[in-house]
């Protein structure tokens, strides 16, 4: 027991990580590559899409989440109502419409 202490305690010593700069550069660099493939583009959709709904007018041809297609007849603030079929009205969430599609309608 004494003879594997004093190995132990003659073993060289190991150099330390070579320092806290070269882990904030990684960190940082990791962040950077978030952002820029991650955070950024989906920014860039969101803003896309708030632009989009803010557009919408009485008439337009529009998709729902659900898959639903109908023909705008009012906006409300935060709803819209939908004209799907000969006097049927459905009442949607803003958040709900997912693209204009007019041209979706006509290639079928």
């Amino acid at each position: 027991m004494n003879e594997l202490l004093n190995i132990l305690l003659m073993a060289p010593q190991g150099k330390g990580q070579g320092g806290a700069w070269g882990s904030f550069i990684m960190l940082f660099a990791i962040i950077i590559i978030f952002y820029l493939f991650l955070i950024r583009p989906q920014v860039k959709k969101q803003k896309e899409v708030r632009t989009f709904r803010s557009s919408l007018n009485k008439g337009d041809k529009v998709l729902t989440v659900g898959g639903i297609y109908g023909k705008i007849t009012d906006i409300k603030d935060t709803t819209i109502t939908l004209e799907i079929a000969d006097n049927v009205r459905i009442k949607v969430d803003k958040s709900g419409i997912i693209k204009d599609s007019t041209g979706l309608e006509e290639k079928k």
